[in-house]
């Protein structure tokens, strides 16, 4: 159990596939193939080969002696200037997880797994890997997708051996695994184990998400010319709703499972400084751990949007970009990962994840947990993404804590 080596393989990593602006670690381009060539050499030493499913995940098998299986892993795709442990952890950790096992044969199969583009980035379409074998992508939703340069998704994926047409098959081979846990080591993206002063926390699961572009349209006019009280603006609108919607965020947020609601695309038109916009969308992404929480701040957005439209006298259109219901992760599984971070950190907060994961994906399948490392400041996504050293060896260390665990859990 070497957290200091995991940490090492991650700065090695790092140096490889980043810039002076952070990670670049696109999936399904060079930068992202080199990640993976570093993966499979790292694997190597253990006498251990690198398959890819039909939907270029990799996988990594230690074969037990049982069938039934315990799943680590991550992904090791970024976004463009992102962080240096952004899903990295994850798969590294996992390395050193087989590490522990290596020339021998434990009681259970042990699989590591490389989920191939989790952030979608560069084509919109998050989880595209893990939900391709979870057997909930839709392939009439990404055959037509398109990077900023007009490369098509289906082009790129061949450029990696992946056929599109094919990627559903993934599903059956996941199927076929005797799949009895899924664990996932990810930073937590955000500020609560940093304002409880923690190292470590333990994920009860992921937020489900509601997201919706909000198009309202009013009437175009001279900024100079038309009195404020006849103006139909349709900026105005979405602005109220939006402020709305953050009161909304507020109201149904209750300790230990916050909500939030977040309008990160504006588009005014004409988008000129001297006149009233007559059309403006935007977007509107909804997060809830409780199905019917999420439900109720869906049905309240949609009513500040109608008054927010009629008190400016303009129309509300609403069209659903993507929808997943919160995900609640196995409760036998998140009393192990109690367990295993009390024991490194002597505290376990439990926390809901904000952002998705592929475990996500995951929890229709087997049971599922996830552990959180400290993110400092609370940022992700960026090159300033970090974890002070000694927060992360003990998230480490708990983490392989957690394997072992479950690996004799499984067996039992």
């Amino acid at each position: 159990m070497d957290a200091s080596r995991v940490i090492s393989d991650l700065r090695e990593l790092a140096a490889l596939t980043s810039t002076s602006d952070g990670a670049q670690r696109l999936a399904w381009g060079p930068v992202w193939r080199d990640a993976r060539a570093w993966f499979t050499r790292k694997v190597a030493p253990l006498g251990l080969p690198v398959t890819t499913d039909s939907a270029g995940n990799n996988w990594v098998t230690i074969r037990g002696a049982s069938q039934k299986s315990v799943i680590v892993g991550s992904h090791l795709d970024s976004v463009p200037n992102g962080g240096w442990l952004d899903g990295a952890l994850g798969v590294a950790a996992s390395i050193e997880a087989l590490r522990m096992h290596a020339g021998a044969t434990p009681p259970v199969t042990l699989k590591l797994v490389d989920w191939a583009d989790e952030e979608g980035a560069r084509f919109g379409r998050s989880l595209l890997g893990s939900s391709a074998a979870s057997g909930s992508l839709d392939l009439d939703d990404v055959r037509g997708l398109k990077d900023r340069q007009g490369t098509t998704l289906p082009d790129a994926l061949a450029e990696n051996g992946v056929s599109v047409e094919r990627m559903r098959d993934a599903h059956q081979e996941l199927q076929a695994i005797d799949a009895r846990a899924y664990l996932e080591l990810h930073i937590e993206q955000g500020p609560v184990l940093e304002s409880l002063g923690k190292p470590t926390g333990v994920v009860l699961g992921t937020f489900g998400v509601e997201r919706h572009m909000l198009r309202f349209t009013g009437q175009a006019a001279h900024a100079g010319s038309t009195p404020i009280p006849m103006r139909r603006d349709a900026f105005l609108a979405a602005a109220q709703t939006s402020l709305g919607c953050r009161e909304i965020a507020r109201r149904h947020s209750a300790p230990g499972a916050g909500v939030v609601c977040t309008v990160g695309i504006v588009n005014v038109e004409p988008k000129i400084v001297t006149a009233v916009p007559g059309v403006c969308e935007i977007s509107l992404d909804q997060r809830a751990l409780d199905a019917s929480v999420l439900a109720a701040m869906l049905l309240d957005a949609r009513g500040v949007a109608a008054r927010s439209a009629l008190e400016n006298n303009v129309t509300v259109e609403w069209k659903r970009l993507w929808r997943i219901e919160p995900r609640l992760f196995d409760g036998n599984l998140v009393r192990l990962c109690e367990e295993s971070v009390h024991e490194e950190t002597g505290d376990a907060p439990r926390l809901p994840s904000g952002p998705l994961h592929d475990a996500a994906e995951m929890v229709p399948l087997m049971p599922v947990v996830m552990m959180f490392a400290y993110s400092s400041n609370g940022l992700s996504h960026c090159k300033e993404e970090d974890t002070p050293e000694p927060h992360l060896e003990k998230t480490i260390r708990a983490y392989l804590r957690l394997v072992e665990k479950t690996v004799a859990h499984v067996a039992r």
